[in-house]
């Protein structure tokens, strides 16, 4: 039986991508729905500014009458100029376990981006690194935590079996707060407090981010993640309309005492983000927050115990000299007061970030999860 892949163009084609997964996961206990809503405007030229600067294209995946997957080919030009690559993504794929299916969907990627000009193909990146990346590779018995993808283990085979190869490896650890953790709690505080102490002397001072004068917040924390991640592999600018976007996305859930911002004489140099993890209560609400589903996030969100450890970034120039383990103690400390939260992911760290990882190590993180980013030439 023949696979068609038709590019989406019409609202009723763009549903049918976005409740594919429903349909594929339905009898998965890991697999955590995203708000519909949510989903409708990530596709919206209107309301997601990653379209200001990239070309979008969607596609669908039909057999037998049936929709059986789907996949974006994309062109990040802020991308592109700042590595001066033209290297096209894949995101937000899903198949039914089928050879013939994911091949028809990457062939119909590829031709889509070899027509604009592209010579390579990377991802699973919806839209950027900036946002979900990767493929999940191992432990598939545990659901995502927030903004971390999930799939079946069948999915690997699928991109692999077309020639994509590895490009970077993705690691997210576990801290378990548990009585373990609790024991070694004296060593951890009091090395981080002398450094802590340092920092101060130094003229280095910490404090929550104030969510109520986001308009001067925000520009002081978008230069320090365009800053301190400049270097890393993969990374590409946030624009202001991005960053915005994300700030007004996360505000309900982020908690100011797990959103600190490290000063150098007043000067802005370094933030921490600690978000609860909102799966745990969006799996309950099955992707619609009417009628009842607004009642369960509400309530649920006093109940969540895990969080995710998603960005720490320190400005070139301030780094080893204290900023970071004034935001690992100040995290540590205001983390441990909310009693009620026993793991915490810190996620996603690149394989060979040495630095971090040994330091989420020495907070008795353990690696337990790896996701992958994947790449072809055209």
């Amino acid at each position: 039986m023949a696979v068609e892949i038709y590019p989406v163009r019409s609202k009723k084609e763009l549903m049918e991508f976005i409740m594919l997964p429903w349909k594929l996961y339905r009898d998965d206990p890991y697999w955590v729905p995203p708000l519909i809503a949510d989903e409708k405007k990530r596709f919206s030229p209107e309301h997601n500014p990653f379209y200001m600067h990239s070309d979008v294209q969607l596609f669908i995946a039909r057999k037998g009458g049936e929709t059986v997957g789907r996949l974006t080919a994309h062109i990040d030009h802020n991308y592109n100029e700042f590595h001066d690559e033209l290297t096209g993504q894949f995101g937000f794929f899903e198949s039914i376990d089928d050879v013939e299916v994911s091949r028809a969907l990457f062939d119909a990627a590829s031709e889509w981006l070899k027509e604009r000009g592209m010579d390579g193909l990377l991802g699973p990146l919806s839209f950027s690194t900036n946002d979900v990346a990767g493929l999940l590779i191992d432990d598939f018995r545990l659901p995502p935590v927030v903004m971390m993808p999930y799939n079946p283990p069948y999915y690997v085979d699928l991109v692999e079996s077309y020639g994509f190869t590895k490009a970077k490896d993705l690691l997210a650890y576990q801290i378990r707060i548990d009585d373990d953790f609790l024991r070694d709690i004296d060593r951890i505080r009091n090395r981080l407090l002398r450094l802590s102490e340092r920092a101060k002397r130094e003229g280095f001072t910490v404090r929550p981010v104030n969510f109520k004068k986001l308009d001067e917040e925000v520009p002081k924390l978008l230069d320090i993640y365009n800053n301190a991640w400049e270097k890393n592999w993969g990374f590409v600018p946030m624009t202001d309309e991005e960053f915005w976007h994300l700030a007004r996305e996360l505000k309900p859930i982020a908690l100011p005492e797990l959103t600190p911002i490290v000063e150098y004489k007043g000067e802005p140099v370094a933030f921490g983000l600690v978000l609860p993890d909102v799966n745990q209560v969006l799996k309950k609400v099955n992707g619609k927050l009417f009628p009842l589903g607004i009642f369960k996030l509400l309530f649920g969100l006093k109940k969540i115990d895990g969080l995710r450890l998603i960005a720490l970034g320190i400005k070139k120039g301030y780094r080893k000299r204290g900023a970071d383990s004034l935001l690992y103690s100040t995290l540590l400390e205001n983390g441990l007061k909310i009693r009620r939260f026993k793991t915490c992911e810190v996620s996603w760290l690149l394989e060979d970030n040495y630095l971090i990882i040994r330091a989420t190590e020495f907070m008795k993180g353990k690696l337990y999860k790896t996701y992958r980013l994947y790449y072809k030439s055209l």
